[in-house]
């Protein structure tokens, strides 16, 4: 590890943080731990193909843009794609856990950057419970569909926080091998019934190409929300920078990892929306998702074109797809507060959350910190006696979904900064200008989207004293790491200089 090329020791140390020396050590990540598939599987965990598909979809086409939601997916693969080119760049040149923590202290500062990776860790934080919650809502009424067992879904919470503690305290490379056999069980069933509307001529009224067509994204009842909605379920692409300290060979495997996440997984959630609207026909898909039970959008091609045994498969696949987002969430969330913890944001942070396990190098400590977190809103939740569903996943996804796209947006323009400061040489005129200046505008636009839509995006919760809290929320944690930061530079000077300047030795940034 190392802090700035000028402070950098020898290979696998790192400035103390706490001491701002250089020698001393930082507990790093263990190396070389996984592959470019592995990074790509991490991130497309966490978007959850078929949560976002079976979770967002119905709502799009019902209360969004109706038959224009694939269409939304295509609108806001091309502005992440858009994004990534910046964001790639930057992985180029940086490799820390700390990913926007890290990419943001470079471009604009470390007084930005630590208010951001505050805002960041915080996202991947209420992810994790948010998830919790609708696992456990898929759990209970398939168990009880399918079986007659009638679990309370607390208990599948309980488990589902077990699950992802023992992940993390294992390490990466374990999580990476559960991972792999849930994406691919969950991608085969929708692909399935995207593949079988396709071979049958396109359902009941052939191929319809309106679902696709740009111009219907900005329809219907309410497009705003349906290209929220999209980019809502793309969030979590840009883990792959998290993983840099532990894969193999990170200058050349972040960035490709990063593409690979937003083109594949968007090119995957255009054609299977698209092949569920057409499976039922533009006018019966709007009824399906408009229906009691919206999942009907998915579950009537799937039962005509592939059989009811894959209608079944897919309830359970349902589970194990919110299980491994959950997982990935949770694995970011502790790489976060690992990052923040190593630096000695707080001294104590580095003699706990800032230590890894001395033999499977994983950021223990931390994983059981968030799990001790997503108890405690889990907790706060079922006391409210909010829903698993509506309450817990909608309100938290909604408010960590604000957080990440404010860092997102924040982290466009820490790119532009960047390479005009430290890397002249490497300027382009499209990746490190026109692309990042782009990308983040998009991504501010997306926040407005969010603001105005909020109350629609959460249905019954839209009364809620969360909800509305959730703008003032974020602004508190944004301007109290702005605060802390300039409180560092005036009195801690020697932490100060550290904050967000933790890079991989032996890919240190250059």
């Amino acid at each position: 590890m190392a802090v700035q090329e000028d402070l950098a020791p020898g290979a696998g140390e790192a400035a103390d943080a706490s001491e701002g020396a250089p020698g001393s050590t930082v507990h790093r990540l263990k190396p070389n731990a996984i592959g470019l598939l592995g990074v790509v599987f991490m991130a497309i965990a966490t978007a959850a193909p078929i949560t976002a598909m079976t979770g967002n979809v119905p709502f799009m086409v019902s209360a969004g843009n109706g038959i224009g939601a694939p269409a939304s997916y295509l609108v806001a693969m091309v502005v992440l794609a858009i994004f990534a080119v910046g964001f790639t760049s930057m992985a180029k040149h940086i490799t820390s856990t700390g990913a926007f923590y890290g990419f943001i202290s470079y471009g604009l500062g470390r007084t930005v950057g630590l208010a951001s990776g505050l805002l960041a860790t915080f996202a991947y934080v209420v992810f994790e419970p948010a998830l919790i919650g609708i696992f456990s809502t898929f759990a209970t009424t398939t168990l009880k569909d399918q079986t007659g067992l009638d679990i309370p879904w607390w208990a599948f919470a309980v488990l589902m926080l077990a699950i992802n503690s023992v992940g993390t305290w294992f390490g990466v490379s374990v999580a990476e091998k559960l991972l792999v056999v849930l994406l691919a069980t969950e991608v085969t069933v929708l692909a399935a019934m995207a593949v079988s509307v396709a071979a049958h001529g396109g359902g009941p009224n052939g191929f319809t190409f309106g679902p696709v067509n740009p111009v219907n994204a900005f329809k219907g009842t309410s497009a705003g929300l349906g290209l929220f909605f999209a980019f809502w379920s793309w969030v979590g692409f840009e883990s792959t920078a998290m993983y840099g300290e532990e894969s193999r060979d990170p200058k050349k495997i972040i960035p490709k990892a990063t593409m690979i996440s937003v083109l594949g997984v968007g090119v995957f959630y255009v054609l299977v929306s698209w092949m569920a609207i057409t499976g039922n026909g533009e006018a019966d898909a709007v009824k399906a998702a408009s229906s009691a039970n919206p999942l009907a959008l998915f579950f009537n091609p799937t039962e005509r074109y592939v059989g009811h045994w894959a209608v079944d498969v897919m309830q359970w696949l349902m589970i194990t797809g919110s299980l491994a987002c959950g997982m990935a969430f949770h694995n970011c969330a502790a790489r976060y507060m690992y990052a923040l913890g190593r630096e000695g944001v707080l001294p104590s942070l580095q003699r706990t959350i800032g230590r890894t396990h001395p033999r499977h190098g994983s950021p223990h400590i931390a994983g059981i910190v968030q799990s001790v977190i997503s108890a405690v809103l889990i907790g706060a939740f079922w006391i409210a006696g909010k829903d698993p569903y509506t309450g817990t996943y909608v309100l938290l996804a909604i408010l960590g979904t604000m957080a990440i796209l404010v860092v997102q947006a924040v982290c466009s323009f820490a790119v532009l900064a960047y390479f005009r400061r430290n890397h002249p040489e490497s300027r382009h005129w499209f990746r490190t200008f026109t692309a990042p200046l782009a990308g983040g505008i998009a991504m501010l636009a997306v926040v407005v989207l969010l603001v105005s839509n909020m109350g629609v995006a959460a249905g019954t919760e839209s009364g809620s004293l969360v909800l509305r809290a959730t703008p003032w929320i974020v602004a508190l944690i944004a301007v109290g790491g702005l605060v802390y930061a300039t409180y560092l530079k005036r009195r801690r000077p020697e932490r100060y200089a550290l904050l967000g300047r933790t890079v991989l030795e032996e890919t240190k940034e250059r």
